[in-house]
């Protein structure tokens, strides 16, 4: 049953997966820092107000969730989804506290030679170390990228960090870090990708789309965790 309490509750679900308050995922979606606040939840007289549809929207197309993942989370917590089967394929904050030294680079850095191998793996000298909440299931090659910059917002801003799994199984919609054998490195959702090319989403619309043929990737990698 949709109900004003359920709602609100998604929304702080929602905050708390992305690590953020119901402040800080206003602030994202571009609204005013105050829109999720608890004393905004009521009018003076006492009635509800609901969050607009316009909000939810705002915040679903910052955190890339879809209407999907933010119905799921308006269920009883025992009759959620299991976060690792989410549409977007990012199961960002569904990590455990669970802390491991890995692979740290900067972003710029990131489209220089000498830093991976030909599957995207970390290989070389230069790469710091940075402990880092991990999955208990973690995979050998993880590693963290530290976005410099603002081209990636508002999903992604300066100072935020990826934790990127090469080698991984990525499908539509999933988010991505690709490099491409001119040495241009790019955090982007996979749209389509086949044999043949690749189609990338920006996350920031002031950027444009991108598609390539994969003869001239390098590699690709998915996001699967991001510190916010």
């Amino acid at each position: 049953m949709l109900s004003h309490e359920r709602i609100w509750s998604a929304l702080d679900a929602l905050a708390e997966s992305y690590q953020l308050s119901p402040s800080g995922l206003a602030r994202r979606a571009g609204l005013d820092p105050t829109s999720f606040n608890k004393s905004k939840r009521k009018s003076a007289d006492g009635r509800t107000r609901w969050p607009s549809t316009e909000s939810i929207a705002k915040v679903l197309a910052a955190t890339g969730a879809s209407l999907d993942e933010f119905t799921d989370l308006m269920q009883p917590e025992h009759k959620r989804s299991n976060p690792s089967t989410s549409n977007s394929g990012l199961p960002e904050g569904a990590f455990p506290p669970q802390s491991g030294p890995i692979p740290l680079l900067g972003f710029a850095q990131a489209g220089a030679g000498g830093f991976f191998d030909d599957g995207g793996f970390p290989a070389g000298q230069g790469w710091d170390v940075v402990d880092f909440p991990a999955s208990p299931q973690q995979k050998a090659g993880v590693y963290a990228l530290e976005i410099q910059g603002e081209s990636m917002m508002p999903l992604y801003r300066n100072g935020d960090v990826l934790i990127v799994e090469p080698g991984a199984q990525i499908r539509r919609g999933d988010r991505v870090v690709v490099k491409t054998k001119e040495g241009e490195v790019m955090a982007k959702i996979l749209q389509r990708h086949n044999s043949r090319s690749i189609e990338l989403l920006s996350l920031n619309p002031e950027h444009p789309n991108r598609a390539f043929d994969m003869k001239d990737v390098e590699w690709i990698a998915r996001i699967v965790w991001a510190s916010q």
